[in-house]
């Protein structure tokens, strides 16, 4: 994989993933509270937490919960609103995967990534949380699934067009382009020292506007506005007119995926099944 620094990945669109990315599907809490007991005494990692999306709802179940991220821009939004939504127990640290050691975390029950993990050296992030994680714990991938696993919606063909009129057809990556993981996070976790593994899924049906697809674009990576630079307005008018004429009344559905990876130490099926007997 490019050596990507971690940094200029996300510049410039923390208040746009803030507001327009639209979340994992609630039922990834209600899981993860129920499989691991979490009542609020527990201590979680969120390891590329971005602007809190998985930190801010876990929040809930925790005692703490270390949100770290090396972009300072993202940290900021997430203090924005752990302050407008009353919550308090959320630490907001700067940092990354490559100086987790130095970090001095301590022990966490469960340490969280969203779609952070295929930006990191994924053997060796494993490898250091082996020594954070209690025991009894997991690291859990949230992710929108697998390229290819649910079929794109139309509409995207639009912005991709657009796109690529303005960024070429390469995806880009801060000042490198990016090449998707050829090894499956799955095939990482079973030569881990969390090898048994659970994958379970969610599908959701997103309605979005005009202002909503533009301010997503503008949150990722590879279209955001220091990407485009200087042309970003322009990009913005061309963007709006193409999805218009696509969908005149403006309004654009999505199938979208919450996809859990659940990675343990023990296979929790068979422990049960040797107490039992």
């Amino acid at each position: 994989m490019p050596p990507y620094t971690p940094s200029e990945l996300f510049a410039s669109t923390a208040p746009y993933y803030a507001r327009f990315r639209p979340g994992y599907h609630p039922a990834l809490y209600e899981l993860l509270a129920e499989r691991f007991g979490l009542d609020g005494t527990q201590r979680i990692l969120d390891l590329g937490t971005g602007t809190g999306t998985l930190a801010l709802p876990l929040a809930a179940h925790a005692a703490e919960v270390i949100a770290v991220d090396p972009e300072p821009g993202m940290l900021d939004e997430g203090r924005k609103l752990t302050a407008e939504r009353g919550i308090t127990n959320v630490d907001w640290r700067m940092g990354d995967s490559t100086a987790l050691p130095a970090l001095h975390i301590g022990p966490v029950l469960l340490t969280v990534m969203g779609a952070s993990f295929h930006w990191m050296n994924r053997h060796q992030v494993l490898r250091d949380l082996d020594q954070i994680i209690q025991p009894t714990g997991a690291v859990v991938l949230a992710s929108g699934g697998a390229p290819g696993d649910l079929k794109p919606a139309p509409w995207l063909d639009v912005v991709a067009e657009v796109r690529t009129r303005y960024l070429g057809p390469e995806r880009r990556a801060g000042s490198s382009t990016y090449t998707h993981p050829s090894e499956r996070h799955q095939d990482v976790l079973a030569n881990s020292p969390f090898p048994h593994i659970e994958t379970t899924h969610w599908d959701r049906t997103l309605t979005r506007d005009v202002d909503q697809v533009v301010g997503y674009v503008f949150s990722l990576s590879y279209s955001s506005p220091a990407q485009l630079g200087d042309a970003k307005d322009a990009f913005e008018r061309d963007l709006r007119t193409a999805l218009l004429d696509f969908n005149p009344e403006g309004r654009f559905e999505e199938t979208i995926r919450t996809e859990a990876i659940i990675a343990t130490r023990e296979d929790e099926s068979q422990t049960g099944d040797a107490a039992s007997s």
